[in-house]
Order: C-alpha cells, then sequence, then structure tokens
C-alpha cells in the first residue's frame, strides 16, 4: 500500500491506454488516432474497475481516441468527466507512422539506422525528437499540476509519455532504449510535491497490471531487441 500522501503533493495515477490492433501489429502508432481493439476495450473495462475505489476528482485524458477509449469505463464509475489534453499524446513519429520496422527498415533505411542510435536529438523524418518530446510531457504534466495542485488525479496516457516520466524520475538520460516496463492498462501512480517543479517526480506503483492477469499475453515493445536483431 502506498503511504498516505502530503495534502500539498498531486497524486497522479498515470494509465497506459488499452491495446490497439496496432499495438498487436507493432507498429508505431504516435499521433495517428487508432481505435482500441477487442482486447483493449477489456483491458479499459478491468482498469475502470480497478479505478472505481479511488477518490480522483479529475479525469484527464490525451486526446487521441486510444486513450479517451480507455478513459470511459472509469469516467462512468467514478461520474467524472473526461477532459482532454493534446500535451499527453504520444510522441510523434512523422511519415512512419503506422509502420512496423522492417517496413520502415525497407522503406527509409537511414532513418532506421539513426534511430537505432535512441539519441535524444534524433527524429524520424518530420518527426519529434525524444528531446522535444519530453520537454512537451513535462510542461503538461506542469499544467496539469498547477491547475489541480494538491489533488488526486487520474491520467490516460501513452507508453512513450510513459517512459518519458519514468527516466526523469529515475534522473536517467533521454538517449538510449525504453528501460522500464509500461504495459497497457498498467496502474502506475507518481507525486509531484511542487508544480513548478514538475520533472521532480515521485514514483509510488508502477506497471501494476493484477487487473489484467488472465488476458492474453500483451504485445511487448522491445526496442532492445532490434539492436540485437541489427548485431
Amino acid at each position: 500500500m502506498p503511504t498516505p500522501k502530503p495534502d500539498t503533493t498531486t497524486d497522479i495515477i498515470l494509465i497506459r491506454h488499452g491495446e490497439t490492433a496496432w499495438n498487436r501489429e507493432l507498429r508505431f502508432q504516435g499521433h495517428a488516432d487508432v481505435p482500441l481493439n477487442d482486447i483493449g476495450h477489456e483491458q479499459a473495462r478491468r482498469i475502470g474497475l480497478r479505478l472505481a475505489s479511488e477518490t480522483a476528482q479529475h479525469l484527464i485524458s490525451s486526446d487521441l481516441m486510444r486513450a479517451q477509449q480507455t478513459a470511459a469505463p472509469a469516467a462512468l464509475q467514478l461520474s467524472l468527466p473526461v477532459v482532454t489534453s493534446a500535451g499527453l499524446r504520444e510522441q510523434y513519429f512523422g511519415i512512419v507512422e503506422g509502420m512496423r520496422s522492417d517496413e520502415i527498415q525497407s522503406l527509409h533505411p537511414r532513418a532506421w539506422e539513426e534511430w537505432l542510435e535512441f539519441r535524444e536529438d534524433h527524429a524520424m523524418p518530420e518527426g519529434e525528437t525524444a528531446r522535444e518530446f519530453h520537454a512537451r510531457i513535462v510542461a503538461a504534466l506542469g499544467t496539469i499540476a498547477t491547475a489541480h495542485h494538491g489533488q488526486h488525479l487520474i491520467v490516460v496516457t501513452h507508453g512513450g509519455v510513459l517512459d518519458m516520466v519514468w527516466r526523469t524520475a529515475k534522473g536517467l538520460s533521454l538517449s538510449g532504449p525504453r528501460r522500464s516496463d509500461i504495459p497497457n492498462a498498467g496502474f502506475n501512480r507518481i507525486r509531484i510535491a511542487d508544480p513548478a517543479a514538475p520533472d521532480a517526480i515521485e514514483i509510488v506503483e508502477w506497471a501494476d497490471t493484477r487487473h489484467l492477469a488472465d488476458l492474453p499475453p500483451q504485445p511487448t515493445y522491445d526496442q532492445t531487441r532490434h539492436l540485437k536483431n541489427k548485431d
């Protein structure tokens, strides 16, 4: 059980959206507005039930469909409106959105080779760098923490966003492959003590999927496997 939070901190439950067909096919989604698949809807239903006992005052979601669909059952359970924010969108991958890694390697080989270096200032063609993405997410968290200082919130967003949160909380570089587990519809809790310092994040719980235990195994977005394939 998490320790009681001080009244001055903002308690945020972070939820990655449920599964989509593109997750199952390991396609780069980014800003593409992809809906949940059947498993994703069941994951959303279950995380909604998991959140029913939370005393959240606000429910905020990325404005992309997969996040809003994931937020809907929790909104029903808690009788809360879903407030959307474009600032909580996934990283933008430009012209490769909708493609699998093998398709990118075939159609944009140089971009793929550069992406495998996982540098914070690299972007897919017409896309967003990790540095730009991180700045956007920290700004969005700052806006949320300022508007709801000291409150208990639920935020439904994307895997890349949770990666930025994890790296920030752990003091990790923005370069390099992803290092944390970020399952679809997983339960994560963070705290922000000072809305003026939204990058000072405390992780309380991370990647809890007990509510999903008997569902089919999730597709795993493991960036390190690409490096192994490269070798």
